[in-house]
């Protein structure tokens, strides 16, 4: 493990990895989630989730 945060593009169903590391950081929580647990993101504010709670915020917070 490298500890270091990537950076991503957020795809619909998957993501490409611009540049290397082993983590990404929730938009909501701050939490750091590790890429193999990477499950929630938003394509279009190409924002990560930690969990379907923080998703949820993510999208409530598009709607507005």
């Amino acid at each position: 493990m490298n500890k270091k945060k990537a950076k991503l593009i957020f795809k619909h169903n998957y993501f490409e990895v611009v540049e290397e590391g082993d983590h990404v950081v929730c938009a909501i929580s701050g939490k750091k989630i590790q890429l193999q647990n990477l499950n929630y993101w938003n394509v279009d504010l190409q924002e990560a989730y930690f969990s379907a709670i923080e998703a949820n915020e993510g999208f409530k917070k598009q709607k507005k």
